[in-house]
């Protein structure tokens, strides 16, 4: 069973990930992982701390050699903003985060709820992604995130299923706010500094591709096993994220049946791709069926709220007297979508890695491999 923990707190010392289950001989890429770091730190409407932290990854165990050795692999990404024990108190909570329900629930300090709460602790999530999708890539699985909406912004999802995954991340690449349309940049760029001008913020929706799956990943025999649950819990677990879809989403629920499900298609020229020669004209599944991949490109969205610390605070209270005063501010973004699109692509990666150690076994991934090709090959007889 691959799965992983973090710890650390915003303004600590360091984030910390402990991966369990990780195979074996996997070489490790750690130029890739530091990229993917740089990557979430990035994007227009990030705020001054992002100038502040240059996230590194320090693989402190379950690695010889930069080769993965199958025990527990400990990642860590230092805070070079360590101030933790300087901080003071919050006097007054602040909408829309963890403060006030954090502080009731264990009866202690909001400091102590914001600093773990915070969505800084994905950096150790982006870096375990990564490391996933290293093992991923040995099987010819490829990710890639963007963000297709901002705000009321409506920015589309291009003609990817025309394009190869890399197309789509070089499209993206060359993006302020990582989307598919960069030539709308600009327009992205203003909406946001009017929203800063203002002392508001922004969301946005994302969406995360995945190519290359093969059938089977995933079950229909268990509730808490089939794929589609373990991805939705992976993306609304990430900070601000309060909706997600797969496929056509909720439009699944607007539509006729005849509308909404993809027809089945073999073609012969594709039997020795993951997807076994069965395709399909339309991808509204969005490559799961009964909580399994069934072969076409997974598809998935999360709906990222605003972020809930405004320059121009919303009404609270003091905690001391609970009498109404405005919220406190701490320093923040206005708008994080594009690190949100990075964010959301690992927690799936990771999420994929786990289900192909399910399926294919995670001793070593020579032995892996040796099984998904058996697999692929008994497949192609059925």
């Amino acid at each position: 069973m691959l799965r992983y923990w973090t710890a650390g707190e915003s303004h600590g010392k360091t984030l910390i990930a402990l991966i369990d289950g990780f195979p074996a001989g996997l070489a490790i890429d750690e130029d890739f992982i530091n990229r993917e770091l740089k990557l979430r730190q990035g994007g227009y409407g990030r705020g001054g701390r992002q100038k502040l932290e240059q996230d590194n990854v320090d693989i402190l165990t379950g690695v010889w050699q930069s080769t993965t050795l199958g025990s527990p692999i400990t990642l860590q990404v230092v805070n070079n903003d360590y101030k933790l024990e300087r901080l003071k108190e919050l006097e007054r909570p602040r909408p829309g985060h963890a403060d006030l329900t954090g502080a009731i629930k264990y009866l202690g300090s909001i400091r102590g709820v914001l600093e773990r709460s915070s969505a800084r602790e994905t950096a150790v999530r982006v870096a375990a992604g990564a490391l996933a999708r290293l093992l991923l890539k040995g099987f010819g699985i490829e990710t890639v995130g963007y963000v297709v909406e901002l705000g009321s912004m409506a920015l589309g999802h291009g003609e990817t299923r025309r394009m190869s995954i890399q197309q789509v991340r070089a499209i993206r690449d060359t993006s302020s706010i990582y989307s598919l349309i960069p030539e709308r940049d600009r327009d992205a760029e203003a909406y946001i500094d009017q929203m800063g001008e203002e002392g508001d913020t922004l969301g946005g929706i994302v969406e995360v591709r995945v190519d290359g799956l093969p059938f089977g990943l995933g079950t229909h025999a268990q509730w808490d096993r089939k794929l589609d649950g373990r991805l939705a819990q992976a993306v609304m677990a990430v900070q601000a994220i309060k909706g997600v879809e797969i496929g056509m989403g909720f439009e699944a629920a607007r539509r006729r049946g005849s509308e909404v499900h993809d027809p089945i298609q073999y073609d012969p020229q594709q039997a020795q791709s993951a997807n076994l020669g069965y395709v399909r004209p339309s991808n509204n599944a969005g490559g799961l069926e009964g909580g399994m991949t069934n072969g076409q490109s997974l598809i998935i969205r999360g709906a990222k709220k605003p972020i809930s610390t405004l320059r121009k605070p919303l009404d609270s209270i003091r905690m001391e007297d609970k009498q109404p005063h405005r919220a406190n501010y701490e320093r923040s973004d206005v708008c994080a979508i594009s690190a949100a699109a990075i964010i959301v692509e690992h927690v799936v990666a990771f999420e994929i890695a786990a289900a192909l150690v399910d399926k294919f076994g995670g001793d070593s991934v020579v032995e892996m491999k040796a099984r998904y090709n058996l697999f692929l090959e008994m497949a192609r007889k059925r």
